[in-house]
């Protein structure tokens, strides 16, 4: 049962010091490269990573000189493709960096020339990588998202409850994630998330629902707050192309592969219902396997209130940064007004939909903030380059590297060569069989990598499989771009579970335990929804 709790205390109290300062003195919160692992952990990674080492350059030899009886160019290109797969899974080196020694090896064994190998670097859905994170660190550096959470939480009655507080910050970085790196949301959002469990464990404590020894980074409420960031995130990210890494991986292949265009609106309108199916499955998991130890609390208001006073008014900086933000959605958003309005053989609509390509417009917006003054007499931008130096250029590279494999895949023919091996193997015989078992693959790959390499290396696969059976590739293939955003049971699965996990208030138990169940009924929602939207909103057609 929850209890009800009720306070008098503000956060500026002084007895409330102790439990405030054992969550926000800076030991709990850590970046995802300051994290320390527990021993075993530790020798985890150290032998995944030592195996990786020597697997992948062993398997892409060995199958090299197999006698398959593949055509040459066919099995050279598989060889090494089997030892970036191997390099992604194990991460001996950063993912990126396993993807350009395969480039590189492409390269060097001549499966393609130089030229045609790196002309995927060159893709509009690059630029749509770099503005929109460009556009990220900016919300980041301006504190956008802490505005947003604190305008969230000071509506009336949602800092009453810890069950409305979970669910508001699940509503926060889904609508933020949705436009900005899950990654980087959760990274924002994560010190006001503290703050608010410090208050509310100090409460606990001042009236005896737990004892004077307890540790605030063991409660259920606080594993509940930092999961709904982590998942709430990657459901969010869902939503638009632009959303997560993946979404634009398994986008551009898809395009690559099939010659549809999927663009943003009807990508929005296709995943709108998964993710709302999504989020109310969420929070369902989340209060059956985390119940908050109380249910009522007075107390987040004061602290609430408080942080909004010291942010003061919007500084030109982040009225700045929204000017850039709203001025890009809106533009991505045109076209597809204008094809609604018009129709899609007007002038207007073709006019705009050649002009107004998602590269560019990305590229406009992240152009603005280092236009837009926050200090004209001194000529300072909203944005500095060193600033944008430090965007995510890793998943940037991997992108580059999963189209360049992808083209090659139908390039040398060895797509088909896959596929049709598959079919005869796997016994998969529709396309319902072959969309369930896209998601579950891109599920399970993602719960031992990276949701960005899980894109990367399922949806190729996908492909030529549905080519081969004679089924349209499309729904098989979104929905393992969309599954790929999956793998909640671990803290390597995401970047963003690996933070909260390193915040230090969920235990690895209840991440697997919470997880598995969000896997199971999530792969489930996107089987079922994912065709039903594809025939609804024409996506890709």
């Amino acid at each position: 049962m929850s209890r009800d709790l009720t306070a008098s205390a503000t956060p500026s109290d002084p007895e409330q010091t102790d439990v405030r300062a054992a969550l926000l003195g800076g030991k709990t919160f850590r970046s995802l490269s300051e994290q320390k692992l527990s021993p075993r952990e530790e020798k985890f990674e150290r032998a995944r990573q030592t195996l990786g080492f020597f697997l992948a350059p062993a398997a892409a030899l060995i199958f090299a000189l197999l006698p398959t009886g593949m055509d040459r160019t066919q099995q050279l290109l598989a060889a090494v493709l089997l030892g970036v797969i191997i390099l992604w899974i194990c991460e001996p080196v950063p993912i990126p960096v396993g993807g350009l020694i395969g480039v590189v090896a492409v390269v060097l064994l001549g499966v393609a020339p130089a030229n045609e190998v790196l002309r995927p670097f060159g893709s509009t859905t690059i630029f749509t990588f770099i503005g929109a994170f460009i556009l990220a660190a900016a919300m980041l550096k301006h504190g956008i998202a802490q505005r947003l959470a604190f305008a969230v939480l000071s509506i009336p009655g949602v800092a009453k409850s810890t069950y409305r507080v979970i669910i508001a910050f699940g509503v926060i970085t889904c609508l933020l994630s949705a436009f900005v790196s899950n990654t980087a949301t959760v990274a924002m959002l994560m010190p006001t998330a503290l703050g608010i469990l410090a208050v509310i464990a100090q409460l606990m404590q001042d009236r005896g629902v737990v004892k004077a020894d307890f540790d605030p980074l063991r409660l259920r409420v606080g594993a509940a707050l930092m999961l709904m960031l982590a998942y709430g995130a990657s459901v969010g990210g869902l939503l638009t192309p632009v959303g997560s890494p993946p979404n634009l991986i398994g986008r551009g292949l898809i395009e690559e592969a099939t010659g549809a265009k999927i663009d943003f609106v009807q990508w929005t309108a296709t995943a709108a219902p998964i993710c709302a199916g999504m989020f109310a499955v969420l929070a369902l998991i989340m209060f059956l396997l985390n119940k908050p130890e109380i249910r009522r609390i007075e107390g987040v208001d004061e602290f609430i209130q408080e942080q909004k006073a010291r942010q003061g008014k919007m500084s030109r900086a982040e009225i700045n940064t929204l000017i850039a933000f709203g001025l890009t959605v809106t533009l991505w958003l045109l076209p597809a007004f204008a094809s609604l309005t018009a129709g899609t053989d007007s002038a207007i609509y073709a006019f705009l939909d050649d002009r107004l390509d998602e590269g560019i417009v990305a590229v406009i917006g992240a152009s603005l903030l280092f236009i837009l003054p926050t200090n004209w007499k001194e000529r300072r931008a909203t944005l500095t380059w060193s600033d944008a130096a430090k965007i995510d250029w890793g998943t940037i590279i991997l992108f580059g590297t999963g189209i360049i494999f992808g083209a090659l895949l139908s390039a040398t023919g060895l797509a088909e060569t896959i596929g049709k091996a598959a079919a005869d193997n796997l016994g998969i015989t529709n396309i319902v069989a072959i969309t369930a078992f896209s998601a579950l693959l891109a599920i399970l790959i993602s719960e031992t990598t990276s949701n960005t390499a899980s894109a990367a290396v399922v949806v190729p696969i996908v492909i030529p499989l549905c080519v081969a059976m004679g089924v349209d590739p499309f729904v098989p293939a979104l929905a393992a771009t969309f599954a790929a955003s999956f793998g909640f049971m671990l803290p390597v699965s995401t970047p963003q579970n690996a933070i909260v996990y390193g915040s230090g208030a969920v235990p690895i138990t209840r991440m697997v335990r919470t997880g598995f169940g969000f896997d199971i009924l999530g792969a489930i929602l996107i089987i079922s929804i994912l065709p039903i939207m594809v025939g609804i909103t024409g996506i890709g057609r």
